[in-house]
């Protein structure tokens, strides 16, 4: 347990003062890199974006209002840094085309074209566990099925199933989303 009150550390960071960098950095890394971790497998890459995320919660300290959580606060950056990390990496437009049917590829591309990366990753986390990973793996990270089967120790052919069955799930889902936009306006 600190000493020091989130004021305390939140007035520091302000001031730029290294040392309040630091113990707010150290005070919540492990759960910011678990937030990324859950993202990515990849310790390298989930250390960049928790720098990264860690980088904009210092320059935005000013402008956290002291109302809820301050650690909530911390994991929306964090976040919408994977976020913006996977949007970067082109991911978006993997997971456009892996969603995509065809046989209604207008609709599902109006539907896309109304959710944010964060919206969709929302509903990959409704995902099972072992579909959802293998998603993750093959649509954002770009792993190959064969890559997949070996990390996970799974076959070839149950990894394309996982992601047959994500890609028809995200599909109900974002129909859904689409349906209630719909009745929403």
């Amino acid at each position: 347990m600190s000493k020091y009150t989130d004021k305390d550390i939140i007035e520091g960071c302000v001031n730029n003062d290294r040392f309040f960098q630091e113990l707010l950095y150290r005070q919540h890394f492990r759960t910011m890199m678990g937030i990324c971790l859950r993202y990515t497998q990849d310790r390298d890459v989930a250390m960049q974006i928790v720098n990264d995320g860690f980088l904009k919660v210092f320059k935005k300290i000013d402008t956290f209002s002291h109302k809820g959580s301050f650690e909530g606060w911390i994991k929306r950056i964090i976040y919408h840094s994977v976020s913006d990390y996977f949007r970067s990496a082109k991911s978006n437009q993997s997971l456009r085309f892996l969603l995509l049917e065809d046989r209604d590829e207008a609709t599902t591309t109006n539907a896309l074209d109304n959710l944010y990366f964060e919206d969709i990753m929302n509903m990959v986390d409704l995902l099972p566990p072992a579909t959802q990973q293998v998603f993750v793996l093959y649509a954002i990270e770009g792993y190959k099925h064969h890559e997949i089967a070996s990390r996970l120790d799974i076959s070839e052919g149950t990894s394309k199933w996982h992601l047959s069955a994500a890609r028809k799930q995200l599909r109900k889902l974002i129909d859904k989303h689409r349906k209630a936009q719909a009745n929403a306006s």
